[in-house]
């Protein structure tokens, strides 16, 4: 037998090395592979790099059957011309999961309890991770911040496709600003996230990877914005561009030919009017408007895709062209199918998770339920978790309300001064959370960091009733008719009218509150309506009291202000101050003068958001604004409980959360890892 020179076999050696299957990395076993730039997630050549392999890549088997129901794509060319060329590959926590099935989600009805279902699928150009601090890439292969935070670029993936197969580029980026979020005929007033202190960003397309945005001013929590945010900072300018009339002369004429008015009403059809970017399009309930547009809905870069919406639920296919692979280049998401079913009636969620009719639910699921899931966890093939949250219940008055006597009452800082130390935050604690809570104040910021003083957890925390009916004494309130409940100052009769929905809280308290208000003199009705009923009465300021669970981590105000300027959320949360909004927005045409308070929050969350963080300056600028929320009162405080976490016994790669409420729009626990296994 004829042998080999030594330095012949080394040279042979090496090369069968480097094309060596990966090693199948995980979370829990490395295996010998170091971490890179990014924990839990490489890109391809620095996997291949450190494992010293070459990867090759697997697709699900039912793909293209998956492919077939999502109108308007094409039949699948190879795997290898859907991937990126440089995918993101991720090390699974547990396992190399295995291909099928339907995750089965569980709602109230559309936009309501919906949060934990569409936060598994949404994708953003940067993540948060397990830390909720560090930001990681995902849809972007990376980014980089000039020295003063002026300049963000991010580097995308070449050859990386959108769900019907066209390529993404940085121009979907710069489409998604200039001609959707920053255009007046599709979004009359821009959201604060896609301003820098009021100023308009620029965006520039280095080349078809590389894009930067400009900042007027410094604000490095843009990029905190990106990781934790619904609004995606992309959308396909090869679907949406072609309705625009900025972008497409024959636009308005496409749409007319489709039946729509302009072309702007296509967009506004499939895309909304808002950057509220994660419901499916309009046009999945209604199907005889869309036969004559190309696609049922907006292409995604997301693991799943809608195909179908109806009054009972939504269902949604896995993304054919999705940029994720696992370390053994299996492409994801395992989960073949999402379905999400429509529950109004509270009881009747709780039954079907004992049941285990669900796969997965946090959203709706209160401390108050927890006994019973628990009780039937083992015979539902299921497992309960509770973690901490950084919400709470609070209550806000309507501080412009129509009715001028109510506004005077609900304005004084003494009467909601009053309403607070009238709470009994004990009792609360001990009947709707086993004892297992915190009584706070509304901070603002939640956990409240150390650096800012802890006092205000506390602030007006204390019950004391015959303080609180002093107080509401001192404004004026007292019982003029003799039927055992305080009055207007004018004399007129006062009734407080509590409606709730009890989506994101338990009942126990909100009736707690009603009786305790009661216990002072405020005659206080209770009354639970439907989520999008308390919604659409809110924001139309017909509400005396609203109440709603309200709080956010520090790292979520960074890279938006809404929390501190009037009315103090958006929609779908809780907020005040609705005239106050409407003064600034119309700079005093219309609406009410906000007092000086407002104005100094306003200046300090432009500080906070435009400082390094971490510095004197910011932590200044923290500590202003929370004594100031805090000591004026605007909203009300409860108690900080844990809310408990279900999932499935058959649902792999499940890890425990680490806090209850997921605090960005993309949970950092990566569901597109997950699998499912009914045989374990």
């Amino acid at each position: 037998m004829t042998r080999l020179p030594l330095s012949v076999v080394a040279v042979m050696t090496a090369a069968s090395m480097a094309v060596a299957d990966c090693p199948p990395v995980t979370v829990d076993d490395p295996m010998g592979v170091p971490q890179g730039k990014y924990a839990q997630q490489y890109e391809l050549s620095e996997f291949e790099t450190l494992a010293n392999c070459k990867l090759s890549f697997s697709e699900n088997p039912e793909i293209a059957a998956l492919n077939s129901r999502i109108r308007g794509n094409r039949e699948l060319p190879p795997l290898s011309e859907r991937l990126p060329e440089e995918p993101l590959v991720m090390a699974p926590y547990h396992s190399i999961g295995k291909y099928g099935g339907t995750f089965n989600g569980m709602s109230n009805a559309t936009e309501a309890g919906t949060h934990d279902f569409v936060t598994l699928r949404h994708v953003n150009l940067v993540r948060l991770a397990d830390d909720l601090v560090t930001i990681v890439p995902n849809i972007a292969k990376d980014y980089e911040w000039n020295d003063d935070f002026t300049q963000l670029t991010f580097f995308l993936r070449k050859g990386h496709r959108w769900s019907d197969g066209a390529p993404f580029t940085a121009d979907d980026v710069k489409f998604w600003y200039d001609n959707l979020a920053l255009d007046s005929k599709v979004i009359p007033n821009p959201t604060d996230y896609t301003l820098v202190a009021g100023e308009r960003m620029t965006v520039d397309v280095i080349d078809p990877q590389t894009v930067r945005f400009n900042l007027p001013a410094p604000k490095p929590g843009l990029l905190v914005h990106f990781a934790t945010s619904w609004a995606q900072g992309f959308q396909p300018k090869h679907f949406l561009g072609r309705y625009h009339p900025d972008i497409n002369p024959d636009a308005d004429k496409l749409a007319q030919e489709a039946g729509f008015e302009n072309g702007l009403a296509v967009i506004k059809a499939y895309w909304g009017n808002t950057d509220w970017t994660d419901s499916p399009s309009a046009l999945l309930s209604a199907p005889d408007r869309v036969a004559n547009l190309p696609a049922d809905v907006v292409p995604t870069l997301e693991s799943h895709i809608y195909i179908s919406d109806t009054v009972e639920g939504r269902h949604l296919v896995a993304n054919p062209y999705f940029h994720i692979v696992d370390t053994a280049g299996n492409q994801l998401p395992y989960i073949n199918e999402q379905d999400e079913t429509y529950i109004p009636n509270t009881e009747v969620r709780i039954l079907r998770l004992i049941n285990g009719e669900a796969d997965y639910k946090q959203q709706g699921v209160t401390l108050p339920n927890a006994p019973l899931l628990l009780e039937n966890q083992e015979a539902g093939g299921y497992q309960i978790d509770l973690a901490p949250s950084p919400f709470l219940v609070a209550v806000g008055f309507n501080v412009t309300s129509d009715d001028l006597e109510k506004r005077k009452v609900f304005g004084d800082l003494r009467f909601r001064q009053a309403m607070s130390i009238a709470i009994d935050r004990d009792e609360i604690n001990e009947t709707a959370y086993f004892g297992l809570g915190e009584p706070s104040q509304y901070t603002g910021i939640s956990p409240l960091p150390d650096f800012i003083d802890q006092k205000w957890k506390s602030h007006y925390v204390e019950y004391d009733p015959d303080r609180a009916a002093a107080l509401l004494d001192e404004v004026g309130m007292v019982d003029t008719d003799g039927d055992g409940f305080r009055d207007l100052p004018n004399g007129d009769t006062f009734v407080l009218n509590l409606q709730f929905s009890s989506q994101e809280m338990p009942a126990q308290v909100i009736e707690l509150i009603s009786l305790n208000w009661s216990e002072v003199g405020v005659n206080t009705t209770i009354k639970e309506i439907a989520t999008d009923e308390y919604r659409s009465a809110q924001s139309a300021g017909l509400l005396d009291v609203v109440v709603w669970v309200k709080g956010r981590m520090l790292l979520g105000h960074l890279g938006t202000n809404d929390y501190w300027v009037p009315p103090f959320a958006d929609y779908f949360n809780l907020r005040v101050g609705l005239k106050w909004a409407e003064w600034i927005q119309t700079d005093g045409a219309s609406g009410v003068e906000p007092p000086d308070y407002v104005y100094e929050l306003i200046k300090d969350i432009d500080t906070f958001q435009s400082v390094a963080i971490g510095s004197e300056e910011f932590e200044a600028a923290a500590n202003r604004l929370v004594e100031n929320m805090v000591s004026n009162m605007l909203f009300i405080g409860t108690v900080f409980a844990p809310g408990p976490i279900y999932h499935r016994n058959a649902l792999k790669n499940f890890k425990t959360f680490s806090v209850a409420g997921s605090p960005a729009a993309n949970y950092p626990w990566r569901a597109n890892q997950w699998y499912l296994d009914e045989g374990n």
